[in-house]
């Protein structure tokens, strides 16, 4: 059971959690135009477009042929959470007669590209930014949902405004103690190590997991902390950092039974010190306070993680608390932060 908002849903109620029984009225695509495409995947295209009833920009999800109840539970949530810090808005939910394509429009985040600014960003621009999830993930876990698939490619951030959106809630889902839930969510250099190992009975907190793996990335200058090239060779990336002894502790534990015929699985690791991964020229963001914060996300067993709530109350977010201006683009000086 989740340590954190366990019974939300249950409190709830059905009118809450219960997408499949929703209706949706869908909307002609008349009032809008599209400019160009600026993303895709396995389940949609985006296109950047604008609103001709306004002359706003706006963003286009044309979704893919996928289950309708899928579909219902993605509009369900991020309806449940508008309105909420740093979370993309749904403006509207458009049916295309002639492609006979499902389209939802978001509303338009400047993004600069994470391979641009993972290794440029200040101390105090990271602590920004990650503060800034934690606000988002921290609101839609007490709302009951699990993103399911936190990385850099959906979170739009906009480095001249300050400005930061949580995006793309397709694998989102709300939470159930004791609901048995899918392993295969989430993107691959972020999975949780409960995913990786088919733990079935997660909840929120590998969510937190991937904040983890992001604050790495910023911290220690690498694209991605954890690079494997499946999902085992993930799964022994994280075991070589983390050491063997704790992996066989967390297995014991939950009972769980490791299927995997890589043999690095046979060595025995020492967990590394979180100094063992610092940059020659970023060893200023490596912190005391933030190889701890690291430290307490980044565990295997993820009764133990920092919640959203814990991780935001940690010391090394003690400046960007203290600086609440009502333009987050006051916040920044080309230092660091303005003093108030």
């Amino acid at each position: 059971m989740a340590r954190v908002y366990a019974d939300v849903n249950a409190t709830l109620g059905p009118g809450w959690y219960d997408y499949e029984s929703l209706k949706i009225e869908w909307n002609v695509p008349d009032r809008y135009e599209i400019i160009r495409r600026i993303g895709g995947g396995k389940y949609s295209e985006v296109f950047e477009g604008i609103d001709l009833s306004n002359e706003e920009e706006c963003v286009i999800k044309v979704l893919k042929p996928v289950a309708k109840k899928k579909i219902k539970r993605e509009i369900k949530i991020l309806r449940n959470i508008a309105g909420g810090p740093n979370v993309i808005s749904l403006l509207d939910v458009i049916y295309d007669q002639n492609s006979l394509s499902n389209s939802l429009v978001m509303e338009f985040v400047l993004n600069s590209d994470w391979r641009d600014i993972y290794r440029i960003m200040s101390e105090v621009e990271i602590k920004y930014y990650i503060f800034q999830l934690l606000k988002a993930l921290d609101f839609v876990h007490s709302r009951g949902i699990m993103h399911r698939d936190v990385k850099p490619a959906n979170i739009m951030f906009d480095r001249e405004r300050r400005k930061l959106k949580l995006i793309d809630w397709g694998l989102a889902e709300f939470y159930h103690p004791g609901t048995e839930y899918h392993p295969r969510v989430g993107s691959r250099y972020f999975k949780s190590p409960e995913l990786l190992v088919a733990y079935k009975l997660y909840d929120y907190s590998l969510d937190l997991w991937c904040v983890g793996c992001i604050l790495a990335s910023l911290i220690f200058r690498r694209e991605f902390f954890f690079r494997g090239r499946d999902n085992d060779d993930q799964l022994v990336k994280i075991v070589k950092a983390l050491g063997s002894e704790c992996f066989e502790r967390y297995l014991a534990k939950y009972d769980l039974t490791l299927r995997s015929d890589n043999p690095e699985f046979l060595n025995s690791y020492v967990k590394q010190p979180w100094t063992r991964f610092i940059c020659t020229d970023a060893r200023h963001l490596a912190t005391p306070d933030v190889l701890e914060l690291i430290d307490k996300l980044l565990r295997y067993d993820h009764q133990e993680r920092l919640t959203a709530a814990e991780a935001i109350g940690h010391a090394y977010f003690n400046v960007v608390r203290l600086q609440t201006p009502s333009n987050p683009a006051e916040c920044f000086s080309d230092s660091g932060f303005y003093s108030a």
